[in-house]
C-alpha cells in the first residue's frame, strides 16, 4: 500500500534492515549516550547468558528490533527463539535464550525489551480486534496516531496482528477531512483536485452527515470514511452505498461494538487505539550466568 522505501510489504510486512537499524541506532544513542557506566562494573571480556520470558499472553512482534539492539553492541551474539514472529504465546513461556558479551547484553537489554514489549503490545491488541471480525468482509485498519519516530515499526506490528495499514503518511494517499473541504471550497472540488494532483493514489474523504455522504458519492472518491454517524445514519448510508466505492467507519470504535458494526457490511474499520493507546507487554529478562 505504501511506496515508502523503508517499508517492505512482503508477507506480513517484514521490516527493512534500514528501518530497523535506524530505529535501533536512535534508541541506543538515547539510552547509552557517551557510555554505560553500570555495565563497566563487569569485565570487558565476560560472557552473559540470559533467557527472555513473558508474563502475559501475547502475539509476538519485534524480533528484528530486539536482535538488532543486541547485535549492534555484540555482532557475534547468539539468540535462539522458542517462538516465531507472529505466534500467539501463553503467559509464563520462554521467548528466547541469549548468549553475548556481558557488557553488550547489559547495555542493550532495556532498548531491546522496549521494542519487543511495545510492538508485541500493538500486535496483541490488533489481533483482539481482528478476532471480532471473523467471518465478515470487514478489515481492521490502523491510523497515523502512532508514537513519533516509530510509525513504521508500529504499523508493521499491526500487520503481524492481522490488521491492515492505512496510509503511511501524508504522501501516499489523499484523505480529505473537514478542514480540507472548507479550504478547497466543497466536497466535489476537493475530490476533483485530489484526482488531478495524485492520479495514482487512493482518494478518500471523511463525511460527518448523510448530506455530505451523498455529495461524496456523486464525486466518486475511492473510499468514504463515515465518522461518528448515528446507527440510523449508518444503516441509511449502507442502503445507499455506491458500487466501486469502499466504506470505512471511524471515530471511537470499541471492541465490544465490532460485531454489530461488521454486520453492516462495511469494508474497513479504522482504530486509532491500536497504536495510540499503547500498553507494553510485561516481559522479563532473566540472567543465568555472567563469567
Amino acid at each position: 500500500m505504501s511506496n515508502d522505501p523503508y517499508f517492505n510489504p512482503i508477507a506480513i510486512g517484514a521490516p527493512s534492515a534500514e528501518m530497523v537499524a535506524a530505529d535501533v541506532a536512535r534508541a541506543l544513542a538515547e539510552d547509552i549516550g557517551p557510555g554505560d557506566l553500570s555495565a563497566q562494573l563487569v569485565s570487558a571480556d565476560a560472557r552473559g547468558e540470559a533467557e527472555l520470558w513473558t508474563r502475559e499472553d501475547l502475539v509476538l512482534a519485534g524480533q528484528a528490533w530486539f536482535e538488532a539492539c543486541i547485535r549492534a553492541l555484540d555482532p557475534d551474539a547468539n539468540i535462539v527463539w522458542d517462538c516465531a514472529e507472529g505466534s500467539r504465546v501463553s503467559a509464563g513461556s520462554r521467548l528466547c535464550s541469549i548468549s553475548a558479551n556481558a557488557r553488550a547484553l547489559l547495555s542493550a537489554e532495556r532498548s531491546a525489551m522496549n521494542f519487543l514489549q511495545t510492538l508485541s503490545g500493538t500486535a496483541t491488541v490488533t489481533a483482539q480486534y481482528v478476532a471480532r471480525t471473523a467471518g465478515t468482509r470487514t478489515r481492521i485498519l490502523d491510523t497515523r496516531k502512532t508514537l513519533p519516530g516509530l510509525r513504521h515499526a508500529q504499523k508493521y506490528a499491526v500487520r503481524v496482528g492481522g490488521g491492515v495499514n492505512h496510509r503511511m503518511g501524508l504522501y501516499d494517499a489523499v484523505l480529505i477531512k473537514e478542514n480540507h473541504i472548507l479550504a478547497a471550497g466543497g466536497i466535489a472540488t476537493a475530490i476533483a483536485r485530489a484526482r488531478a494532483l495524485a492520479p495514482d493514489c487512493m482518494v478518500e474523504i471523511e463525511v460527518e452527515s448523510l448530506d455530505e455522504y451523498r455529495q461524496a458519492i456523486t464525486a466518486r472518491p475511492d473510499r468514504i470514511m463515515l465518522d461518528e454517524l448515528s446507527p440510523a445514519e449508518l444503516r441509511q448510508a449502507l442502503d445507499e452505498r455506491a458500487p466501486g466505492i469502499e466504506l470505512e467507519l471511524s471515530g471511537g470504535i470499541e471492541r465490544e461494538r465490532l460485531g454489530e458494526l461488521c454486520a453492516l457490511g462495511v469494508d474497513y474499520i479504522s482504530v486509532g487505539a491500536l497504536t495510540k493507546h499503547v500498553r507494553a507487554i510485561d516481559l522479563s529478562l532473566r540472567w543465568k550466568t555472567a563469567s
